[in-house]
């Protein structure tokens, strides 16, 4: 079965561009050019993949993002014009998977989508138990007190590649290794943004961490033995 992919973006001759060639690539594409419209789409129909710009002539890609995130896990790569740092910060924050600046190569487009698809297909049919926190690595669910826990498909792989080493330090860049699955360009500070939403999901108080310690200089460590 081919995937499916939604691109939400007003520039209707980008989406042509990347509607043929992702279909060349054996990608079912649909192509929606404002918030409203996408945000439909994605309530009534199943889609893989998000592509999402971050300007929309009626909304912003940040609000719209968090948006999603209220009602889907669905993997989001956010494009935008705009080469800020805070930008792709904001982005990872609202809920975004990975994130690409304007101009770019369909086939980094292309790499891209299917690293973050990749990450969501990887799955081992067991459970991880740690106390109150169950990570169903079959499902993709984490669940604290019974309870899942909201997170994106990138977020879940890199507690997944924490809680298999607990007691281990882990550095950003053997992180980066292991979730991203292919070299691609990538920030290492967008780790950190990207901890901090799945300390707010799985700690009682993220701003005192007792499951994922940050060894300053070192990087970060899974604590086998928290409630």
């Amino acid at each position: 079965m081919n995937l499916r992919i939604l691109i939400i973006d007003d520039d209707e001759r980008l989406c042509g561009m990347l509607q043929q060639y992702l279909g060349n690539a054996g990608y079912q594409v649909a192509c929606q050019h404002t918030a409203r419209e996408g945000i439909f789409a994605l309530k009534h129909s199943e889609y893989d993949s998000l592509v999402l710009d971050l300007m929309l002539p009626d909304g912003d890609g940040l609000d719209i993002c968090r948006e999603i995130r209220s009602f889907s896990q669905i993997p989001i790569l956010m494009l935008t014009a705009r080469g800020d740092t805070m930008d792709r910060i904001l982005g990872l924050e609202m809920g975004a998977d990975d994130y690409l600046p304007k101009p770019f190569e369909p086939r980094e487009l292309l790499a891209r989508l299917k690293a973050i698809l990749r990450r969501g297909q990887n799955s081992n049919n067991d459970l991880l138990h740690f106390g109150r926190l169950e990570i169903d690595r079959d499902s993709r669910v984490v669940r604290v007190d019974g309870k899942a826990c909201e997170m994106t498909s990138y977020q879940f792989d890199l507690l997944v590649s924490l809680a298999e080493r607990p007691g281990r330090v882990m550095s950003r860049e053997q992180l980066l290794d292991a979730v991203k699955g292919e070299a691609l360009e990538a920030f290492d500070r967008s780790i950190d943004v990207h901890i901090s939403r799945i300390r707010a999901a799985i700690e009682d108080d993220p701003k005192q961490p007792t499951r994922i310690v940050t060894l300053r200089g070192a990087g970060y460590v899974f604590a086998r033995n928290q409630n």
